[in-house]
């Protein structure tokens, strides 16, 4: 495993970290595996992994739990919590509160759900039209003092946006979508680097799709996030992305490494990306993913992938 220091946040975490969206079982499919999905994150951590990001709103607490039972027993000083804040679970899908009120209610929820006294990197999931900034930022300030958050994170949020969060408060790091199939924030993950606000990249998998697992175009269950939050499952992005894949195969076959590890790969390779955020639900799948750091792409391969991006205009 490599690692990153975090400038602002002055710690060092694994350039590969646990994301637990899909261990929600609300988004991503049905995960009645509860063990499964517990094995799976300690084998990330077996494996190096310092980093488990999460939220209470993936499954309305439900992810946040399995990380709580996964980590039982685990040395707290051998590995960092994320979780989010500010994005609630309702009958019309999600409603955003960053109040101060729900901001100091949420986070004693997470703090049960995670069996932990304090969440590493606590991140505003997404603005919250309704909230100014001055007063989340002010809920957040009171909860570092109490020592129940360590960091302040933004998730979602343009630059403009985190320039004034600086105003109140501190902004240690980022949360921001990054992939070979969406590089629309990597101007922000390059800005945030320059004024040492790391960056932990979710998506960074793009959904599935950069594993090389859909070759055909799928049909996914009503609810599914695959279907409507990301745009790789439709055309005509689907299409390009099959001819990136074949770029990936031909490097994948090169190396005798599996498609998924080119794509984890490019993203780790990018300086400017600290820690990329990986889905896992089986053990194999954690072991196969922590792999990818046991080589690395060459420069002209790299230079490969990015060049048939700006070709395709994906992302």
């Amino acid at each position: 495993m490599r690692y990153t220091y975090l400038k602002n946040a002055d710690v060092k975490v694994s350039q590969l970290a646990v994301g637990t969206w899909a261990i929600g079982g609300d988004s991503f499919g049905d995960n009645d595996d509860v063990v499964g999905s517990e094995d799976a994150i300690r084998a990330m951590l077996e494996n190096g992994v310092n980093l488990v990001d999460t939220a209470p709103c993936y499954g309305n607490g439900t992810a946040e739990k399995v990380v709580g039972l996964a980590l039982r027993g685990v040395d707290r000083d051998s590995y960092c919590l994320s979780t989010k804040v500010g994005l609630i679970t309702s009958a019309n899908g999600y409603d955003h509160d960053a109040s101060f009120k729900n901001v100091i209610r949420e986070v004693e929820s997470s703090l049960n759900n995670l069996r932990t006294d304090h969440i590493d990197f606590y991140f505003v999931h997404w603005p919250d039209p309704k909230t100014s900034f001055a007063e989340t930022m002010s809920a957040l300030r009171l909860l570092k003092e109490q020592g129940k958050i360590g960091h302040i994170g933004v998730s979602n949020f343009t630059e403009e946006m985190i320039e004034e969060c600086e105003q109140y408060a501190p902004i240690d790091v980022q949360q921001p979508p990054y992939s070979m199939v969406n590089r629309m924030s990597e101007n922000l993950i390059k800005w945030g680097y320059d004024r040492g606000i790391d960056s932990f990249t979710y998506g960074s998998l793009g959904a599935g799709i950069l594993s090389g697992k859909f070759r055909e175009l799928p049909h996914f269950e009503p609810g599914d996030v695959r279907a409507g939050f990301y745009d790789y499952f439709r055309e005509p992005k689907f299409s390009k992305v099959q001819e990136l894949l074949k770029v990936m195969d031909h490097i994948a076959e090169a190396h005798e490494k599996p498609v998924s590890q080119v794509a984890i790969n490019w993203s780790t390779k990018k300086e400017y990306v600290a820690t990329a955020l990986v889905g896992v639900r089986t053990a194999r799948h954690a072991g196969e993913n922590c792999s990818a750091f046991d080589w690395s792409l060459t420069d002209d391969e790299m230079a490969e992938l990015d060049a048939k991006l700006d070709e395709l205009q994906i992302g």
